[in-house]
């Protein structure tokens, strides 16, 4: 099944990825493709096994928040993803989602900008951010988060992807739109240098 837009459903979710894996796959530049593995090149799957309601409702216990429905929706057909387009590495599975502020990567944030904040003063936004987002990747360089101060209508929480190189956050209307948008940019990226 072929989907043109961000995914909602777990049966979206199931064929959107592995298109989305086949992108991945085919727009691997040389630092990326040498660490796919035969079965990802072939199958273009780079999740792993779905997590079960009882390991999502003990993460949502452990945050003690409830995941928005585009979130449990993936997280029911793979718990993690090791493929993302851009300056992503991996979706973090239910295990190593966690506050942004309770992680190494958060805490040097919080410090950052609470500093410029008191040499400005000035609120800033992006520490508000950072002090009360979910983080839901892992990597070195770009961020993906979701805010629970701004829950949509149908439930969705507003996605930032924050990039520290630049002190940027580009806002999404949910995590599968963020996840959406990173497939457009690997086609972007990769129609740029054909």
């Amino acid at each position: 099944m072929s989907v043109g837009h961000a995914p909602r459903t777990a049966d979206e979710w199931r064929g959107y990825l592995v298109e989305y894996g086949g992108v991945y796959v085919r727009t691997a530049n040389e630092y990326v493709h040498p660490r796919l593995t035969t079965e990802q090149i072939e199958s273009h799957w780079l999740g792993s096994e779905p997590a079960d309601e009882q390991t999502v409702a003990a993460t949502e216990h452990r945050l003690g928040i409830r995941f928005p429905p585009s979130l449990r929706a993936f997280l029911s057909v793979t718990d993690g993803w090791q493929g993302v387009g851009g300056w992503i590495d991996e979706v973090s599975p239910c295990a190593e989602i966690d506050w942004l502020r309770n992680t190494g990567i958060g805490e040097d944030l919080i410090d950052l900008y609470t500093e410029a904040e008191q040499e400005d003063n000035e609120p800033d936004e992006l520490l508000a951010l950072f002090r009360r987002a979910l983080l839901i990747t892992s990597g070195d360089e770009d961020l993906w988060l979701l805010d629970p101060a701004t829950i949509h209508p149908d439930g969705e929480w507003t996605a930032y992807e924050f990039a520290p190189k630049y002190g940027e956050a580009e806002e999404h209307p949910s995590f599968a739109e963020m996840f959406h948008a990173s497939k457009e940019l690997m086609i972007r990226i990769a129609e740029d240098e054909d």
